[in-house]
């Protein structure tokens, strides 16, 4: 998996892949963030992208001690097929 960056100045977890950009897109609140979109472009879908960028920003929000909301239907199922993240829903 290609290097993710995030950007807290326009709110993004970012990897590029073979020349194409995906990215995690979120909002922030009072003690939390609010997962708002995950996009992967389709040429390079089903290589577990999108998975690693959720992933990312719920390893921030647990660094940080902040609660998730995840709006994003993606990133929704990809908390309630991994459990160990459950404690930071909210």
């Amino acid at each position: 998996m290609t290097d993710i960056h995030h950007d807290a100045g326009t709110r993004q977890f970012s990897t590029e892949v073979d020349g194409h950009l995906a990215h995690v897109d979120y909002e922030t609140g009072t003690g939390r963030i609010v997962i708002t979109h995950t996009i992967v472009p389709e040429a390079i879908g089903g290589r577990g992208i999108a998975a690693a960028l959720v992933r990312a920003a719920l390893e921030y929000a647990r660094d940080h001690g902040l609660q998730v909301e995840p709006q994003c239907s993606y990133a929704d199922v990809w908390m309630r097929r991994h459990p160990e993240f459950d404690a930071l829903r909210g």
